[in-house]
């Protein structure tokens, strides 16, 4: 099996691949930084890594990393790639928001619309979305990363379902993690409010859950407890507590 992993040069996208690596199957990652990029090859094994390096901010660079990576017959694609920003939604950076939404949501559309298309016609493969436990809520003071989160996790149950009526073998499923030790939160100008789970326990739930075919991968039981929450308090509550919480990160 082969494996495209997007944002693997750091973090959960990086330990991934690491995992991926581990149980035999070959790798395609990607990401900006070629340096880090080259030190993960090194580290799995060079013959069993390909390096295609992207900006999937850009439209083009998303259609070039499919059309590069199909070269390689992919069977696993994980769009891990994705980031944020903290701040009042009136102050924050524009063009820092723009990039996330193109990042965030843009690339994992493009890149899950193009390789579904090819393992629906195999009817086999898995796509694993990153999402986060902020796709089941609002999120005041990050207001924009919380909505690209909800746009994955709904995309994904969506194309779920529609894999389910067709009775495909074709696996999506979205893993939604709550803090993880990374640095997502110095990127987004934040520090923990609460303390995170690890990368490397973040990226072997992730795969665990992907293989056993999981619709939603949480990792912790608090995760679990807050996803149930959220289904059952009210919008307006629920997005109150949820800025309450943002508020004791800045």
């Amino acid at each position: 099996m082969t494996a495209l992993v997007t944002g693997a040069s750091s973090g959960i996208g990086r330990d991934i691949a690491r995992k991926l690596g581990s149980r035999g199957v070959r790798l395609i990652i990607t990401g900006r930084d070629r340096k880090s990029l080259e030190d993960l090859r090194q580290e799995i094994g060079a013959r069993r890594v390909k390096i295609i390096t992207a900006d999937i901010s850009r439209r083009d660079e998303c259609l070039r990393l499919y059309r590069e990576a199909s070269a390689y017959g992919v069977d696993i694609l994980v769009n891990n790639a994705g980031f944020g920003l903290y701040g009042k939604f009136s102050v924050t950076e524009l063009d820092r928001e723009l990039d996330m939404i193109d990042v965030n949501v843009g690339a994992v559309h493009i890149l899950t619309k193009l390789f579904l298309r090819d393992f629906s016609a195999r009817d086999k493969g898995y796509i694993l979305n990153v999402a986060s436990i902020a796709g089941f809520m609002p999120g005041p003071l990050m207001a924009t990363y919380y909505a690209t989160k909800n746009y994955v996790v709904r995309l994904t149950e969506a194309v779920r379902e529609e894999l389910r009526c067709q009775r495909s073998g074709v696996y999506i499923g979205a893993f939604c993690p709550g803090p993880v030790d990374t640095h997502f939160n110095s990127t987004a100008g934040v520090k923990f409010a609460l303390r995170g789970i690890s990368s490397e326990y973040a990226a072997e739930c992730a795969v665990r859950g992907m293989f056993a075919r999981k619709a939603l991968i949480l990792p912790t039981p608090s995760v679990k407890a807050a996803v149930i929450a959220s289904r059952f308090i009210p919008d307006m509550l629920l997005a109150a507590v949820t800025r309450l919480f943002q508020s004791r990160k800045g």
